[in-house]
């Protein structure tokens, strides 16, 4: 049985809360922002479904590099909320956090293994 990446999960939860909060942000567009209504569907819905897809993808080295740009774009979003000034900000420390602190993890858990199988191997 293949072992779980904590990396990836703890990374595509962030990303599905995410995914949330910008989904929401396209009727702030529209009705308190007067941003044009598709262009607020394209960017709020559009970089929701992005989160997700990421999210899905992050079998993929390449997808932490595109959760990386979904953090930045979701601060660039503030130019026109600007509370998401302080969402994105939010949400770019948990990426930060999940990235490194699983990435940790990961790398210890190898070393860990690595030891046991080397101890195995000094037994026989």
């Amino acid at each position: 049985m293949a072992e779980r990446s904590p990396r990836r999960g703890m990374c595509a939860a962030i990303l599905a809360l995410e995914a949330v909060v910008l989904a929401l942000t396209t009727p702030v567009m529209i009705n308190l922002e007067h941003v044009a209504w598709r262009t607020a569907c394209v960017v709020g819905l559009g970089l929701c479904v992005l989160c997700l897809l990421v999210a899905g993808l992050l079998r993929f080295e390449a997808a932490y590099v595109a959760g990386w740009v979904v953090q930045a774009a979701a601060l660039g979003l503030g130019f026109v909320v600007p509370m998401m000034f302080l969402l994105g900000a939010i949400f770019a420390l948990l990426w930060a956090m999940a990235y490194f602190l699983g990435r940790k993890i990961e790398d210890e858990r190898a070393a860990a293994y690595a030891a046991f199988a080397q101890e195995q191997q000094a037994d026989r």
